[in-house]
């Protein structure tokens, strides 16, 4: 980590979910500059990276090419197969599978929920029109082969030696839309900090806060091969979260820790000290936060003794609190 960091301690990473499979991540605070650095790196391999499951070819019965039209579908080949694009698979292994959709003496909606899936694979939007169907004597055989990746693979890259089986173009990402903005914070006097807001939107197939994570570990796998001894270039000008969080600690335990200095150190009388004891005043910092009214009120504390308590913290810069 930054040098700074020890300063402003450790970033802490909140998640808000706006609503389902849309979170708002906030990082801060970082130093400056690191809002840009570490949101576009993020940015770039949440669009790139992050597994998912597409249609890569499909089967139509009685249908050759994707520039024809099905007996009794509303759509066309292919807008059948754009429409296709739409369903949300979740597949659990990386092996390829094959699911159907098989429909017959039907008039009306065609949806998602109509597909028969494997064990491993789930249809995630069941109610996802894609398409319609005009005549009960119609009917519509597919049979959709799934391949789970990354990024984008297009139908060049793939070899085709059935004629039947219409390749497509397949976008993996199940990362629909990443936004990061970059604002400004403070910790103390620092003013110039960064606050990073990560805002990702998934199709729900990889779960928009988890995806923060895989992508995190995409760029540590990496930018470790840039050190492959493990030793730091130069620690006086870095700081790893173990020595910060130790020195957090260590402040915080100061913080919360009450000085305790004796009462009797103040040379006063015996009858005096047993009043304010017998008052459950043991040390000089529970006396500076009483009144007069308040040791006026105690058994065996008279105005010789207010004198005398007096004196002795002034001696010492102290004074009792104000009625």
């Amino acid at each position: 980590m930054h040098i700074i960091q020890a300063e402003i301690g450790i970033p802490q990473v909140s998640v808000e979910k706006l609503e389902d499979n849309h979170v708002l991540i906030t990082i801060e605070p970082l130093p400056p500059g690191y809002g840009m650095t570490l949101g576009n790196a993020l940015r770039r391999v949440l669009l790139s990276s992050v597994p998912g499951a597409a249609i890569t070819g499909l089967k139509i019965d009685g249908v050759k090419h994707e520039y024809s039209s099905i007996p009794g579908v509303k759509d066309s080949v292919l807008d059948f197969i754009l429409n296709l694009k739409g369903v949300v698979f979740r597949m659990q292994s990386k092996e390829p599978a094959v699911v159907q959709l098989k429909v017959s003496n039907h008039v009306g909606e065609v949806t998602a929920g109509q597909i028969s899936c494997p064990t491993g694979v789930e249809v995630l939007n069941p109610d996802y029109v894609i398409t319609s169907m005009d005549k009960k004597s119609a009917s519509l055989d597919v049979k959709m082969f799934l391949q789970k990746g990354v990024g984008y693979h297009s139908v060049e890259h793939t070899k085709n030696t059935d004629p039947d089986l219409i390749l497509t173009d397949a976008i993996f990402s199940p990362i629909r839309k990443v936004r990061f903005d970059v604002h400004n914070t403070r910790v103390g006097q620092m003013t110039n900090l960064d606050k990073l807001e990560l805002e990702i939107l998934s199709n729900g197939s990889f779960d928009a806060a988890e995806s923060l994570k895989f992508a995190s570990d995409i760029l540590s796998s990496y930018f470790g091969y840039f050190n492959t001894t493990g030793s730091l270039a130069d620690p006086e000008f870095m700081s790893t979260a173990h020595d910060i969080m130790a020195k957090q600690q260590v402040e915080e335990e100061k913080a919360t820790r009450t000085e305790y200095t004796p009462i009797e150190i103040l040379n006063l009388s015996p009858r005096t000290l047993n009043a304010l004891i017998n008052g459950g005043i043991g040390s000089i910092e529970q006396l500076t936060q009483c009144t007069e009214s308040k040791l006026g009120n105690l058994r065996g504390f008279g105005k010789k003794a207010m004198d005398e308590v007096r004196e002795a913290l002034e001696k010492r810069g102290l004074s009792l609190l104000d009625d």
